[in-house]
């Protein structure tokens, strides 16, 4: 009799066990087998690390511009304009040899409009390159270098001051690998030929490979009917670099350059750069690079408004466009800016409106560095944008004669 009463439960739980497990088995195979599906609005793909991901120009231009200087060097026969770029946190600057060849000064001016002095630390004799070095540039981000080769077609972004212009920009194609030719002691082999112009001033400025955004190759030569240039890679030239400033850890450098920007002043010149530090200055904004565009003020402005008070007053700014611009020098060589801007505003339900200032701004040296000392911005229009629904469109805003002692864009 007991034994009957033991096997009927071992039985039952035989059961219970088989049916637990088909159940386990079904579902398995037919739901947790089929993907996941989401309707999240906020869910994105994560693509894999070796997947290329697509480069925003814009920003990839922005990044380059705050690493590539405007090189002045100073000899006997005369001054040499060029260009370089910073390729590591030692304050280390690539450019051409014929640029600062033969020089008794070597000055850098960055894309802010500051003025340094550098030092030569190694030059090519029959290759074109050279690396100088410019300390105040050290434990900065550099650009991203790539030593890999490109090929025909490939999209490429060259950036230099051409004939004085700082920071223009270029594109263009690979059209062509593996020239070779000579101009004066250099020799060039396996250089690329870009369809991007190189002019006086592009010289040792980099060439940037769009789909990657690094740099591949320095701007080298060009011809001034065809409109080509030439690039030398960097796969080819890079362990001399970095052969020239592992040494110059141990060498006593030689700045030769005036560490004062202000004691030869060229008003034509200072009108030139207020006006580019000012479009530099917008830029920066609708990049939304707000530390930068902070880091341009003089610091008695700083000292009247925090970082956080500053950003919040261009946070919402989408587009800027400025008109109707003068400038004047005082005897304190000081330039002083007047325009008008239309400032693009977002708001918070997505509707736009344009506000529309008169500005003034004052840009002169301070410690010897250009800065935008003070300025000031009158509201005079406010005119929201059209919508769908012209009842949704938010009231101009009625501060029509504000000033404000603000940075303008």
């Amino acid at each position: 009799m007991r034994k009957k009463h033991i096997v009927g439960p071992i039985i039952l739980t035989i059961l219970l066990l088989a049916v637990v497990g088909g159940a386990g088995y079904w579902m398995t195979a037919k739901i947790y087998q089929k993907p996941i599906q989401a309707s999240s609005s906020i869910a994105e793909e994560v693509k894999s690390d070796n997947e290329p991901r697509e480069v925003d120009l814009k920003s990839l231009i922005h990044e380059a511009e705050k690493n590539v200087v405007q090189i002045e060097a100073k000899a006997e026969w005369g001054n040499s304009i060029g260009s370089g770029f910073l390729y590591n946190e030692k304050g280390d600057i690539i450019t051409n040899a014929h640029v600062v060849k033969d020089s008794e000064s070597i000055y850098v001016k960055t894309a802010n409009a500051r003025t340094y002095p550098a030092a030569l630390i190694g030059i090519g004799k029959e290759t074109d390159i050279a690396v100088i070095r410019v300390p105040q540039l050290a434990n900065r981000t550099p650009m991203k270098i790539g030593e890999n080769v490109a090929e025909v077609t490939d999209e490429i972004i060259a950036v230099g001051s051409p004939l004085g212009l700082q920071n223009t920009v270029t594109t263009g194609i690979i059209s062509g690998t593996e020239r070779d030719f000579a101009i004066d002691e250099f020799k060039y082999e396996n250089v690329y030929q870009i369809t991007a112009p190189i002019t006086h001033g592009n010289s040792g400025g980099p060439l940037i490979h769009k789909p990657s955004g690094k740099v591949i190759a320095i701007n080298s030569a060009g011809t001034e009917k065809a409109g080509i240039g030439f690039s030398i890679p960097l796969s080819s030239v890079m362990d001399q670099i970095e052969l020239w400033s592992a040494q110059a850890e141990n060498q006593e450098l030689n700045y030769d350059g005036q560490t004062s920007a202000t004691t030869q002043i060229d008003p034509k010149q200072l009108k030139e750069d207020a006006r580019y530090l000012y479009g530099y200055f917008n830029e920066s904004l609708l990049m939304r690079d707000y530390i930068n565009a902070y880091a341009l003020l003089g610091s008695e402005w700083q000292s009247k408004q925090t970082y956080q008070d500053f950003r919040a007053k261009y946070v919402h700014t989408i587009d800027i466009t400025f008109s109707n611009v003068k400038l004047s020098l005082d005897e304190n060589n000081r330039v002083h800016i007047s325009l008008t801007t239309d400032n693009v505003i977002r708001n918070s339900d997505q509707s736009k409106v344009t506000e529309r200032y008169e500005c003034t701004y004052t840009i002169g040296y301070e410690n010897d560095q250009l800065k935008i000392l003070s300025g000031k911005r009158e509201l005079i229009s406010s005119t929201p944008h059209e919508t769908e629904n012209p009842d949704e469109e938010q009231e101009n805003n009625s501060s029509d004669n504000e000033t404000q002692e603000d940075e303008a864009a």
